[in-house]
């Protein structure tokens, strides 16, 4: 039996995983040790509840209201896997790496690039205050003139692929490796996006509430010295 190239890459990233015997579970499937919560909301009214709470072993992300779960940690040169479905109506969440600055955007979103977890989008780079470069940079991008990292300019950078998540329900992986000034990521063994030149090297990692709800049930990262191919 030929194996296909996604599947053959989702297995290559497992036994990289494993064979490191360093991986560290940012989620503990109890409770949210290790990570903390910033939403504007819960700012101005203490009664607001939390839209991330832990259900049933998962790391729950309510969507509502907007903000981000965050790592106390800072992180670097890692592979990042997280397995995620929406739980109901498809629609908005993202995984931020080199997450820094609170509240850089929008009075809300931290400084960071994001991995889109956006339904038929996840693996679009979104630039949060700071910059990425990938190839093909205008072809994707749109004119250069536009790009920026604000919320005036061409922030996002499309994915590579169609169709590289599973059906709405259904678990998918996303596996993202930050090395260096290099960012790489995979949804379900298909490489999906590529990145270069990052304006940071370092940071938290931040999970999103914005528009639809979705279960996590692994964050786990593993210290890397060198990209997968």
């Amino acid at each position: 039996m030929k194996l296909s190239t996604a599947t053959l890459l989702a297995a290559a990233l497992f036994l990289a995983a494993a064979a490191s015997g360093l991986s560290e579970q940012l989620f503990n499937g109890r409770d949210l040790t290790g990570w903390h919560i910033d939403v504007p909301a819960m700012d101005k009214d203490p009664a607001v509840p939390s839209p991330f709470i832990v259900r049933a072993g998962n790391l729950v992300s309510l969507a509502k209201p907007g903000g981000h779960i965050i790592t106390d940690a800072i992180h670097e040169n890692y592979r990042l896997i997280v397995e995620y479905r929406f739980a109901a109506k498809p629609g908005n969440c993202g995984v931020l790496v080199h997450a820094s600055t609170p509240r850089a955007l929008y009075d809300m979103f931290p400084k960071a690039i994001e991995a889109q977890l956006m339904h038929t989008n996840a693996g679009d780079f979104w630039c949060i205050a700071q910059d990425i470069t990938v190839p093909d940079m205008e072809k994707r991008r749109g004119p250069k003139e536009n790009w920026g990292v604000d919320g005036k300019k061409l922030r996002r950078i499309p994915n590579l692929t169609d169709g590289s998540e599973k059906p709405v329900g259904e678990w998918n992986t996303m596996v993202v490796e930050c090395l260096a000034d290099k960012v790489k990521v995979w949804v379900n063994g298909e490489l999906v996006n590529y990145g270069y030149d990052c304006q940071a090297t370092r940071g938290q990692i931040a999970l999103q509430a914005e528009g639809s709800e979705v279960e996590f049930r692994k964050v786990e990262l593993t210290p890397i010295t060198t990209l997968t191919e």
